[in-house]
């Protein structure tokens, strides 16, 4: 499709930067799939995250020289402190996929087809401001909900593959299979900390289920399904009482957990149907890295849930 492309100086972003605002776009509203916060020379780089691209927005409405169809909240929030270094925004999908961005300096950043892989974004900023990045990634075609994985780099455009210029993937995407799970790499859909009584409860995040790792051979036997390397989510519990989590939705899911003893446990169909749950009672505060996955090697979009009061609350 048509790449849009027009220097903005005042940024430094090789994207189309719209001055105007879209007071229509919800910019201040939850993202989907979770914020980070990071540093110029962070690492692992490139930080990834897999999400749904797509929704019912036009965005060409929204913005007259934007393409693609985008949801109404964000889907990814990047709080970003900028030093020497030049920032890295691209997608990776099999499906045609687009970028919209709202820029610390309240500008609107689009891009289509700007990476160098097929039909992949990219946006750039060779001078990067600090503050808030709300990312969109839409889909070309209407009515799509595709998987994605956005990636957040400042050595360059990545894929699932790696670097796109051939190097290795430096700590985000896809890198094959077989180095199992790294707990300490940045959960895809953001970290959440929860206090003992929270509201509401079950507190919830949409994430998409599964990966490349057979769950077996990443964490041990007793495990099933496929998972990613990254944690689907790290929560961060301080409470005492007993805590649930669990799944919601119409796939088949699987959760591996690494508990705050550092221990796994592993779970198919503990909560309704072929949803998975697991429940841990007595001292539970603590840290845990939760990994949502799928019995098949199918990623799926599911619900993750955590509740204070019941499996399936």
């Amino acid at each position: 499709m048509t790449r849009i492309i027009q220097s903005a100086l005042a940024a430094g972003a090789v994207a189309l930067a719209l001055s105007g605002t879209a007071s229509a776009q919800s910019w201040q509203a939850s993202p989907s799939y979770g914020e980070t916060y990071l540093s110029s020379g962070f690492t692992p780089d490139p930080h990834s995250v897999r999400l749904s691209a797509g929704g019912s927005i036009r965005a060409q409405d929204r913005f007259s020289d934007c393409r693609g169809y985008i949801a109404n909240a964000p889907d990814y929030r990047l709080q970003y402190s900028a030093g020497s270094l030049p920032l890295y925004l691209n997608v990776d999908s099999d499906t045609d996929t687009t970028l919209v961005v709202n820029g610390p300096d309240g500008r609107w950043y689009c891009d289509d087809d700007g990476a160098d892989e097929a039909l992949n974004p990219l946006l750039y900023w060779s001078n990067p401001p600090s503050g808030q990045y709300d990312i969109w990634v839409g889909t070309y075609s209407s009515g799509r909900s595709a998987p994605a994985t956005l990636f957040i780099s400042e050595l360059g455009e990545q894929t699932e593959q790696g670097s796109y210029n051939g190097g290795y993937n430096n700590g985000g995407g896809y890198n094959g299979g077989g180095y199992g799970v790294d707990i300490s790499a940045p959960a895809e859909f953001g970290n959440v900390t929860l206090n003992g009584g929270y509201l509401p409860d079950p507190w919830t995040r949409n994430v998409t289920a599964g990966g490349n790792l057979r769950a077996d051979d990443a964490v041990n036997s007793s495990c099933r399904g496929y998972i990613s390397s990254n944690p689907s989510v790290e929560l961060n519990y301080n409470g005492s009482g007993s805590l649930y989590i669990y799944t919601t939705g119409d796939a088949d899911t699987v959760l591996a957990i690494n508990r705050p003893d550092g221990s796994w446990v592993c779970n198919d169909d503990g909560a309704s149907g072929v949803n998975a749950g697991l429940e841990f009672s007595g001292n539970s505060g603590g840290v845990y890295d939760i990994y949502v996955g799928t019995y098949g090697s199918d990623r799926r979009n599911v619900t993750l849930n955590v509740s204070e009061i019941e499996m399936g609350y």
